[in-house]
């Protein structure tokens, strides 16, 4: 059995009071105000701990370095946003539910992940009224070609 340390109960402490998943540096930052001259390598070998004792779930998107969330928020089924402007990840807890629809015929989905992209309600509100007219996302498959 590993011990706790106060790193490791402050870095746990940053990541289930933050709510939504996050990088090394966002819980090295959050940590070191309950603990300080925490180090980066002590994070990362404290988060390698949780994952490990299942108390901390690594969330992969493509591209980025891992985030770190709370096994009680990913044990349930959930999405994740990222925004564009800060990078920040958020969870997001609505799901377009059954996707088999959208796999080619004879396939069977066992399971999703989705992300979102765009700005998050700070980046958007720091970008005010320079943004107001821009349209929504849409695919390209719902374009009509007339």
């Amino acid at each position: 059995m590993e011990r706790t340390t106060r790193q490791k109960t402050a870095i746990q402490a940053a990541i289930e009071s933050a709510q939504r998943p996050l990088s090394a540096q966002e819980i090295l930052v959050q940590a070191s105000l309950q603990v300080t001259q925490l180090g980066i390598a002590t994070v990362y070998r404290n988060l390698k701990s949780l994952v490990l004792e299942e108390k901390v779930h690594v969330v992969t998107l493509p591209g980025e370095n891992p985030r770190y969330e709370s096994n009680a928020v990913a044990n349930h089924h959930h999405h994740h946003f990222q925004c564009t402007t800060c990078q920040r990840v958020f969870d997001v807890h609505d799901c377009p539910g059954d996707l088999k629809r959208m796999a080619p015929q004879g396939f069977v989905v066992e399971r999703h992940e989705l992300t979102l992209y765009g700005r998050c309600a700070d980046c958007n509100a720091a970008a005010g009224a320079s943004v107001a007219g821009t349209a929504p996302h849409a695919c390209a498959s719902h374009h009509d070609p007339a």
